[in-house]
């Protein structure tokens, strides 16, 4: 699910982190909202990790789906018109 800025109006709070003070410069420098980047990298980062647990719990049944098409083939591949 992708959602723009306009579209997030959640309540925020406020938090602290720490970062490398050269990261932190050249964010300055760049002027980059380092409240955005941290949102915009927290949130990459949530989603990499739910596909990771998600590819973990359907482990098996992706392996068994593979396995099957290996020795059957695709279940509905004599009616490809391609």
């Amino acid at each position: 699910m992708h959602t723009t800025n306009q579209s997030r109006r959640t309540t925020k709070r406020a938090t602290n982190i720490s970062l490398a003070e050269d990261i932190l410069a050249h964010a300055k420098a760049l002027h980059i909202n380092i409240s955005q980047a941290a949102e915009a990298g927290i949130t990459q980062a949530i989603a990499r990790k739910r596909a990771e647990l998600w590819l973990a719990d359907n482990h098996e049944a992706i392996e068994s789906s593979n396995a099957f098409v290996v020795k059957h083939g695709l279940p509905l591949a004599n009616h490809r018109m391609f």
